[in-house]
């Protein structure tokens, strides 16, 4: 691998852990930039999740103030994102390579879609916030740990955007701002990562250099968006996970 590439993984980790906390979806930053230098897309998905997980755990330390009171709730929902992380991370094993980078471009579509209306997801969440009660209360509480499973079954097979889903999932079924909202997604993201990441480690083929290089700058911009990206505006961020996320799809259809 060449410094300039090397270089370049290490910044696209930056943004990918950033993203990540702020929104979700960094994935379709680090993931297209691996295709394009020439990586599988099986192996290419498995190191980007392995190494984004630093990234996920800054975040979530920075926002742990924010997850003051819900740790029972997290205890809860995680069972099912462990569940359907390990679940969704064994398919990906299991199933044939071939079968990956067929659907792979749908899943980079679908996510580039979630990124695109997240901010009508921000809004209905929004319009929830005093009128809905909490998700101990709705007679549901079944369909929202099966939604959370199906997030985490998403995100442990490929994970784009399952930050999205989970913001949509989660600001559905809580009255809760959208801060207290964005943390239980980091940690129920993290858990679906780092399960995910548990069993690639174990039993696939993981590029180690690349994992090492999203890891310190998913660490990096984790850390920075916690602290600051309270304050940050995310339309420019959806923006350019859309063209990127586009770039991925052309650069899969034309391997």
């Amino acid at each position: 691998m060449t410094i300039a590439k090397a270089l370049a993984i290490l910044a696209a980790g930056t943004a990918a852990g950033g993203i990540n906390t702020l929104v979700g979806s960094g994935t379709l930053i680090t993931f297209p930039l691996l295709l394009t230098f020439g990586f599988a897309p099986v192996t290419a998905n498995i190191s980007n999740n392995v190494g984004l997980v630093p990234g996920a755990l800054a975040g979530a330390v920075a926002y742990r103030r924010e997850m003051t009171g819900q740790w029972p709730r997290a205890l809860r929902l995680g069972s099912a994102s462990l569940l359907g992380g390990a679940t969704g991370a064994g398919a990906l094993l299991l199933l044939p390579a071939s079968s990956f980078e067929a659907i792979v471009p749908f899943f980079i579509g679908l996510a580039i879609l979630m990124v695109a209306f997240g901010p009508r997801i921000n809004r209905a969440v929004a319009t929830r916030h005093g009128t809905h009660p909490d998700d101990t209360e709705l007679g549901h509480a079944i369909g929202v740990w099966l939604a959370i499973y199906a997030t985490g079954f998403y995100g442990g097979y490929f994970g784009a955007a399952q930050g999205v889903l989970l913001l949509g999932v989660l600001g559905l079924a809580m009255a809760e701002n959208l801060h207290r909202i964005n943390a239980l997604k980091i940690i129920l993201a993290t858990i679906v990562n780092s399960v995910a990441a548990i069993i690639f480690m174990l039993v696939a083929d993981v590029n180690w250099v690349v994992v090492g290089l999203i890891a310190i700058g998913s660490m990096i911009g984790g850390g920075i968006a916690g602290r600051y990206g309270r304050h940050l505006p995310v339309a420019a961020l959806r923006g350019l996970i859309i063209v990127v996320g586009i770039v991925g799809i052309v650069s899969l259809l034309m391997r």
